[in-house]
């Protein structure tokens, strides 16, 4: 009995992993329209703008001028679900579980001295939202997930001379979620709904360093702490088998979680070719490997239903990723500066585990950006970027002989807008 809750009600940590967002596992890469535009293949070495707060918080003694960036991506998914099979039969596949949606950004940095800055940055590290049709033929293992992080990272930056500087950040990290997924414990009963919500306001940090290597080249690295989170909040059953057991046809009870989000470390390089070319790579590693199991503890279940709605454990067993990505610039006039990249990132699930909530693969992103800058004080960048996912299968059977199977072939349009002004 196990096994029906825990493809069910399994956690927010599952429900947050996903296709739609164009970084690997749960994490969301878009902090950065200028970025976007180059695949973030310079992401810690760059530092263009305020956006380096996320980046590489030791860019801000790049920047002489008090600014402010803020921007938004919105990331259009599509999914086509093929070999499909599912116990009991019946029900659909069509593939659109995801809305179109927007990952707001936003940066204030402002130059104290020749060594000192400081800043202020706020913007979406994890998230997901995907939303299953009714009837979906593997409901029973997920069918709706509405899940963010945002991150409040208050900074300071100092640069040792004009080669080498460092910076700091805590973060303060806001999580909140939702999960739906359908429940059948007979055959002969209509289904029901486990719905588990929760939230938690948790810290960690972002510390970089940026080093001046020639007069042409940067090279930057970035640490992006794991935060710890305990979610506490309810799950709640709407199955009418359960007066069967002498139980409200509804429950509710108290739910908590305890989550770790990944740590991970950025290097990149940027290269100054000559006065219109800029060359960029850079490769990022991320601990998935934290996420080994699953536990939701439900408290208040009478005994005669802990075994379906108590504490429950499920193996994860993600492995660590790399992503790699190169890039480049083109200035072409004083106003404007054309940008593109390439990205190769890993998936960290396994073929034994792999949800609906989960159908992810290797995936490669192909990226475009402008910049505008019509005066000294204004800049407006935009992005695009499309990616497309290796082939990803779920094969997966609950304790009560309920299954689905299927094909999942992923890919995304993402579209970046954003702007910066300078004081």
């Amino acid at each position: 009995m196990k096994k029906v809750m825990l493809k069910t009600t399994l956690s927010f940590a599952v429900a947050m992993a996903s296709t739609q967002i164009f970084a690997a596992g749960f994490a969301i890469n878009e902090q950065s329209i200028s970025g976007m535009g180059t695949g973030f293949a310079g992401r810690s070495s760059s530092a263009d703008d305020a956006s380096t707060i996320y980046g590489n918080p030791a860019g801000m003694a790049r920047i002489k001028r008090e600014q402010v960036t803020g921007g938004v991506a919105l990331l259009d998914a599509h999914t086509d679900i093929s070999k499909t099979s599912s116990s009991p039969n019946g029900g659909t596949n069509k593939g659109d579980m995801v809305p179109f949606i927007a990952v707001p950004m936003g940066y204030y940095v402002k130059p104290i001295d020749d060594q000192w800055a400081v800043g202020v940055g706020v913007y979406a590290p994890f998230g997901l939202v995907t939303d299953y049709e009714g009837g979906f033929a593997g409901r029973y293992f997920g069918s709706k997930s509405d899940v963010k992080v945002v991150t409040l990272q208050p900074t300071i930056s100092y640069a040792f001379n004009d080669k080498v500087s460092i910076g700091f950040g805590p973060t303060i990290n806001r999580i909140a979620g939702a999960l739906e997924s359908d429940l059948s414990i007979t055959q002969a009963a209509p289904d029901g709904k486990v719905k588990i919500k929760g939230d938690d306001t948790a810290l960690g940090y972002n510390v970089g360093v940026l080093v001046q290597a020639t007069d042409s080249t940067r090279v930057g690295l970035t640490y992006h702490s794991k935060v710890k989170y305990k979610l506490d909040g309810d799950t709640k059953v709407n199955y009418g088998v359960l007066a069967l057991a002498g139980q409200a046809t509804r429950q509710k009870y108290d739910a908590s979680l305890d989550l770790t989000t990944p740590e991970s470390v950025d290097f990149s390089v940027t290269h100054q070719l000559d006065d219109q070319w800029t060359l960029y790579a850079g490769s990022t590693w991320t601990r998935w490997s934290r996420l080994k199991e699953i536990t939701v503890e439900n408290k208040g279940v009478p005994a005669v239903l802990n075994g379906q709605f108590g504490n429950i454990t499920e193996e994860q067993d993600w492995h660590d990723t790399w992503a790699h990505a190169i890039g480049a610039s083109y200035q072409l006039n004083k106003q404007w500066v054309l940008r593109t990249g390439f990205t190769v990132d890993q998936a960290p699930t396994n073929n034994t585990d792999r949800s609906p909530r989960i159908p992810t693969g290797d995936r490669k992103i192909f990226s475009l950006g402008a910049g505008w800058s019509p005066t000294d004080d204004l800049t407006i960048d935009v992005a695009y970027s499309y990616l497309r996912e290796d082939s990803a299968k779920i094969n997966l059977t609950n304790a009560r002989g309920q299954s689905y199977s299927a094909k999942y072939e992923n890919s995304a349009n993402g579209f970046g807008v954003g702007a910066t002004y300078r004081f």
